[in-house]
């Protein structure tokens, strides 16, 4: 950390701005660093808009994409660039991420963020991919981690190495989901604190927690990424290592299913605050 770094304050923790906190965020601003929207609920007009637009006036705004399919041969869709390149414009958010997957086959979406193989033929669409999404944006995104239940055989890339090398060819930055770090080590016996170590001096802009599902099935332990719980004991020791390589990074709670009041939320995020307070103290 540079001595600017160190005298200029963090951004508090955000919270991903869900449907059913829309009235409460209206009514009642909640004492959070900035809110996280799903690009792709936000496309329209209606109240979702008009609920955003009422939130920018008391929080920054960060834009999360998980439609664009970056990790697709076939490139990005034209019309659904256009449009998310126009809600970023009219929204004009502090960051704008996307995810190392893809979701799009011959003109098919598909309802989820499905893993890609980590080879130097995948990097070379990924990279053409993000080079258009920033071009199109007209500024720089971070690309997330996935959180993975598979690995393809024929990849040849170790998963941080193949960010980093994404981030080097593009100029973008890293969205670090810790939570998806600590599921996707566990599923397939890697090592998560030696994963977000090797990504010391990386770009990484923003950091993602959240809960995680725990499946015991014939004596495997498999962790489904359903952010429908608090953050684990785990992942919190986890985002304290991150936050000591990332002290600038802000962090960000989501909930997307079996979403609790809106003040658990801000607890978390709270919690979050605290445990990256601690860990800057300790690394002063």
């Amino acid at each position: 950390m540079t001595a600017a770094q160190a005298r200029e304050p963090a951004l508090g923790t955000g919270i991903g701005l869900r449907a059913c906190h829309h009235a409460a965020v209206m009514t009642s601003p909640p004492r959070v660093g900035f809110l996280e929207i799903h690009a792709e609920n936000y496309l329209g007009g209606g109240s979702a808009r008009r609920c955003l637009d009422r939130a920018r006036r008391d929080h920054p705004v960060s834009v999360h994409g998980v439609g664009l399919s970056l990790g697709s041969a076939e490139g990005l869709d034209d019309h659904h660039l256009a449009r998310i390149a126009r809600l970023v414009r009219e929204v004009e958010p502090m960051l704008v991420s996307e995810h190392l997957a893809w979701s799009v086959a011959g003109g098919v979406y598909h309802n989820d963020l499905l893993p890609l193989p980590y080879t130097e033929e995948s990097l070379e669409a990924v990279c053409a991919n993000v080079q258009r999404l920033q071009e199109a944006l007209g500024r720089r995104v971070l690309v997330e981690n996935p959180s993975t239940y598979l690995r393809f055989a024929g990849s040849s890339i170790p998963e941080e190495e193949f960010l980093l090398a994404v981030a080097a060819r593009t100029g973008c930055g890293l969205l670090l989901d810790v939570n998806n770090v600590h599921v996707t080590a566990t599923n397939h016996g890697l090592d998560a604190a030696a994963y977000i170590d090797r990504l010391a001096g990386a770009p990484v802009g923003e950091m993602h927690l959240a809960g995680h599902h725990v499946v015991q099935e014939e004596g495997v332990t498999i962790l489904i990424d359903d952010h429908g719980s608090a953050v684990s004991d785990a992942v919190w020791a986890l985002y304290a290592r991150a936050a000591r390589l990332f002290p600038q990074a802000p962090g960000l709670v989501e909930w997307d299913s079996s979403i609790p009041a809106l003040d658990v939320l801000v607890a978390e995020a709270h919690r979050a605050d605290a445990v990256r307070e601690v860990t800057h103290a300790v690394a002063a």
